[in-house]
């Protein structure tokens, strides 16, 4: 019975040690497989390591890699960051880095926008643009060229010769026409937008309200001039007028002779009244 019951012992002393062997090993694969494998992983992770930071995410966010320096760092977020594009599966929904030339991407193959250097067309980067295309170096794409547009001509104008509508036979008249598009940088350039060609009226003169400019000033010059001599006194008459006192000064010299001689005959007559 003694002997039974040791047999026992050691049978159970055996099983548990191999059960403890078992379990030994389970650990270690784990931490080969996930070194420092931590519980309460925090920033949408659902498993995460103290070293390499996300193992895995909670569903809807993607898993991505961060380098710091030579260390390459996992973390999950709810969109993938400029330079990378998403894609979800069924394990993991992953953030994947875009082509070298390409700043964002919708997909390997579809770039949304290139970086400094390249133009976009039609989803890839390109170092210049294909024929029938030009670059637009403030959006960096490949666009199409647009030529220039101008409006019908307008009708022509009234003849006119130097601003006036009359008193001439042969003047000039003018149409014009406005730009509706601007060229691009490889359009076509616009053409003239306004044109001038002789023409020719019935003559006819100009009433008071139809006179030019340079009728309003002949006018002008004319009464100007018909003022100033009014203004200056004519010279026939300064003349006269400077005449007029000499026959006057002889009229009195001749009545002061008059008198002269009267007065001899009188001292005459009375001296010979008196002998």
């Amino acid at each position: 019975m003694h002997l039974r019951l040791i047999s026992w012992f050691f049978i159970i002393l055996n099983f548990m040690e191999y059960i403890g062997s078992q379990n030994a090993s389970r650990g270690r694969r784990q931490r080969r497989m996930h070194p420092n494998v931590s519980q309460g992983c925090q920033g949408g992770c659902a498993t995460c390591s103290d070293y390499n930071g996300c193992l895995s995410c909670k569903p809807r966010l993607f898993f991505v890699l961060e380098r710091i320096g030579m260390k390459q760092i996992g973390v999950c977020l709810s969109s993938c960051p400029s330079g990378y594009y998403g894609t979800r599966y069924p394990d993991i929904n992953k953030c994947t880095k875009c082509k070298a030339d390409c700043d964002t991407c919708f997909n390997k193959n579809f770039c949304t926008k290139c970086k400094s250097g390249f133009y976009l067309h039609l989803g890839k980067c390109l170092d210049s643009c294909p024929e029938g295309l030009e670059a637009n170096n403030h959006t960096m794409e490949c666009v199409s060229i647009v030529h220039c547009e101008a409006s019908e001509w307008s009708p022509w104008s009234p003849c006119t010769k130097k601003g006036k509508t009359c008193g001439f036979k042969r003047g000039t008249e003018t149409r014009v026409r406005e730009i509706l598009q601007h060229p691009s940088a490889k359009g076509n350039l616009c053409p003239p937008t306004s044109e001038t060609r002789k023409c020719t009226v019935q003559r006819k003169k100009c009433s008071k309200g139809e006179r030019g400019r340079k009728g309003r000033e002949r006018k002008r010059k004319k009464l100007n001039k018909e003022e100033s001599k009014e203004a200056i006194p004519d010279s026939k008459g300064l003349e006269s007028s400077r005449e007029t006192p000499e026959p006057r000064e002889s009229k009195d010299k001749q009545q002061q002779k008059k008198r002269k001689v009267q007065d001899k005959q009188q001292k005459s007559v009375s001296v010979s009244t008196v002998h």
